[in-house]
């Protein structure tokens, strides 16, 4: 038996949960690359060692768990089509909280898009 972590992902696909599309922020994307293979998502930069991004080793994370991570800016996020899978950085970011609402509020626009 799992634990952690892995017990969760573990818990989250054996439970039959059967979304079409979704949103995920901040750390949250990782858990989709965990899960879906080859899936797009965003946790912002991936140049490490930068105050502006002090996560930004999660990337390689993502890539290395088979996801792909693409670099936005935090106002922004970015849509896997072909997965219907919406990412940002959100907190990611050290940054205002005006930057980090801006690129929420684009993750929600785009997955209201995906609902249609």
């Amino acid at each position: 038996s799992r634990v952690g972590f892995s017990a969760f992902i573990e818990y989250f696909v054996s439970s039959g949960i059967n979304a079409e599309y979704g949103g995920m922020c901040c750390i949250a994307p990782v858990i989709a690359a965990r899960i879906i293979p080859g899936v797009e998502v965003t946790v912002g930069s991936d140049v490490e060692g930068t105050e502006k991004w002090p996560y930004a080793g999660t990337a390689g994370a993502i890539n290395a768990m088979g996801g792909k991570h693409v670099v936005t800016d935090v106002s922004q996020a970015h849509v896997d089509s072909n997965n219907k899978v919406v990412t940002t950085a959100a907190y990611m970011c050290e940054t205002g909280l005006h930057e980090i609402h801006d690129g929420i509020g684009e993750m929600v626009s785009e997955v209201l898009k995906l609902a249609k």
